[in-house]
């Protein structure tokens, strides 16, 4: 049976596929439910037709990728492969179909200037394994010839001192190991790629004109990561008692070390290998011993260093963010219009460091006032880029255009040239001419504004009244609605984030319980605006905002 394990630090969650079609998401009613924020609410979904399984992203903010490959319509699914929604990883399993011919955990060397990794296909190699080195604290046995593995860490720390450059810290550690080693000819270094491939990262030979290729066993690369040993490998040629395997001999390799890198949890995140072409300086045991303390020491700078970087990029990355989030609230305006009979209020929190959600309010002539109000699908920067663009378009157009219905469908031409697919913008305009109390309305895909009556009881517009969102289809008519605001009657608009606040139990605040809110609260815009808020958060009682928050309540003065 065909499975989707969910992969998390330290845990595997099987999901097995019993239906043709699985949908992904982190709505509770999704086929599988993943609770991240960064997971949309139906996000992607696998179909199966036959025996095969396809992979479909349904629009979701943050992309679906198969193997580290971001994909725009239905992928098929091999064994093995990897599929990513947003930050969260699935591996899917499927042993009747088999995974792709390339060799199980390799991936072919990359273009690298002057030198080439090729795999033995032999399965035979395990004849020509002449010794295993255990790990003892991630570093071999230390009550062996000490001083020289002493040397050898004290060698290696010297040769990686203050290097953090992931790139240049490999090349150091292969020319560190020909100086432990005088006998090393040829050696490698592999690393895991995102998919868990073992990908060749720096290689070195001691004289130039040697053989342009390191050739390493299969065999002897998966005992190394599946027994954390070291494994030393002598010529087949030379030992009668394996004349029975070619493997390594017919690399012309006379000796060969391969040994683990374990990262900080102790899990291989690589491998170093390294051999002799002389005969008559063959690795030894007591070298294997060696070898593996030296790459204890090793794998520790390299992950130390890594870590280093990683949160090098993660400060610049939240720098960036924080700049990005001062941006964002800047385009928002600074404070509400203080008219007479009128009163408003706004407010915005994001899911995350940048969001999707748009409001504006924008002073006209003839004493009128532009109340725009937009939710842009999915969340993060993505969805803050057209968020911005979507609040220039905006600030542009009610310069010159002043009725809603011409008005949203020049916004939404604007939006239609250069769409991003998937990226529309639900949206509400409305002016209210403050001399005759009257308020024009277009709704583009939002739901319906709540107009609160001085009687607790609430209006909402008809279905009929909404049309496409905006960035959908371009040279689309938008209908208008015109309404007297009476003294008292207040207006609410809101974004799904308020709607489908989730708490731990993932319940949803819901619509109803909104509109009863609305319905009691007072007729006051800043008062009912905060009741709103101040309720929501008290659902989610401290569980992560799961989408954007924008409220806006105006109306006219009792």
């Amino acid at each position: 049976m065909a499975t989707l394990v969910l992969l998390k630090a330290g845990e595997t969650k099987p999901y097995p596929l019993v239906t043709d079609e699985t949908v992904l998401g982190r709505l509770p009613e999704c086929t599988i439910q993943v609770d991240s924020n960064m997971v949309s609410r139906k996000h992607a979904r696998l179909i199966r037709e036959g025996t095969r399984f396809y992979v479909e992203d349904l629009g979701s903010g943050n992309g679906t990728a198969v193997n580290g490959q971001r994909i725009a319509a239905r992928t098929l699914l091999n064994h093995d492969d990897r599929v990513k929604l947003g930050p969260i990883l699935f591996r899917f399993e499927d042993p009747l179909v088999g995974s792709k011919t390339e060799p199980e955990g390799f991936r072919p060397s990359p273009k690298m200037p002057g030198f080439a990794v090729e795999m033995d296909g032999d399965e035979d190699t395990e004849a020509t394994i002449m010794g295993t080195a255990g790990l003892v604290g991630g570093f071999g046995s230390l009550d062996v010839q000490p001083e020289a593995k002493l040397k050898g860490v004290l060698e290696i720390s010297r040769g990686l001192a203050g290097t953090v450059d992931l790139d240049a810290m490999l090349p150091k550690i292969l020319d560190t190991l020909f100086k432990v080693f005088p006998a090393a000819d040829r050696g490698c270094i592999l690393l895991k790629d995102e998919q868990g491939k073992m990908v060749p990262r720096a290689m070195k030979h001691r004289r130039a004109g040697d053989d342009e290729s390191v050739k390493i066993s299969r065999t002897i690369l998966k005992k190394v990561l599946e027994d954390k040993q070291g494994v030393l490998s002598a010529d087949a040629m030379n030992d009668k008692s394996i004349a029975a395997s070619e493997s390594i001999a017919n690399f012309s390799i006379r000796s060969m070390m391969c040994v683990p890198l374990l990262g900080l949890n102790g899990d291989p995140v690589g491998a170093i290998n390294i051999d002799t072409q002389n005969p008559l300086k063959q690795f030894r045991a007591e070298d294997l011993d060696l070898l593996m303390v030296v790459a204890g020491q090793a794998a520790i700078s390299y992950e130390t260093a890594r870590l280093v970087t990683s949160f090098a990029e993660k400060q610049k990355q939240d720098s960036e963010m924080q700049i990005a989030a001062r941006v964002q609230r800047a385009l928002l305006p600074e404070k509400l219009p203080e008219v007479k009979d009128f009163q408003f209020f706004a407010s915005y929190e994001s899911a995350q460091a940048v969001g999707g959600d748009y409001y504006d309010c924008i002073v006209l002539a003839d004493k009128r006032v532009a109340l725009a109000f937009g939710d842009v699908a999915g969340k993060g920067v993505p969805a803050s880029l057209v968020m911005s663009r979507m609040s220039a378009v905006v600030q542009n157009t009610m310069e010159f255009v002043h009725e809603v219905g011409q008005a949203a469908e020049r916004i939404n031409h604007h939006m239609c040239v250069n769409a991003v697919e998937g990226r529309f913008v639900t949206f509400t305009l409305s002016i209210i001419d403050l001399a005759t109390y009257t308020m024009s309305l277009v709704i583009a895909g939002h739901m319906s504004p709540m107009i609160r009556k001085v009687d607790g009881s609430i209006e909402e517009f008809p279905e009929e009244l909404v049309g496409l969102p905006i960035g959908v289809v371009d040279g689309m008519p938008y209908e208008s609605v015109t309404r007297v605001l009476a003294p008292g009657e207040m207006v609410v608009i809101y974004t799904d984030g308020v709607s489908e606040a989730m708490n731990s139990k993932a319940d949803l605040y819901g619509v109803e319980r909104l509109r009863d809110l609305i319905s009691a609260g007072p007729p006051d815009a800043h008062e009912l605006g905060s009741l709103i808020l101040a309720d929501v958060k008290k659902h989610a009682n401290g569980h992560p905002q799961n989408d954007d928050i924008t409220l806006m309540c105006f109306g006219r003065m009792p």
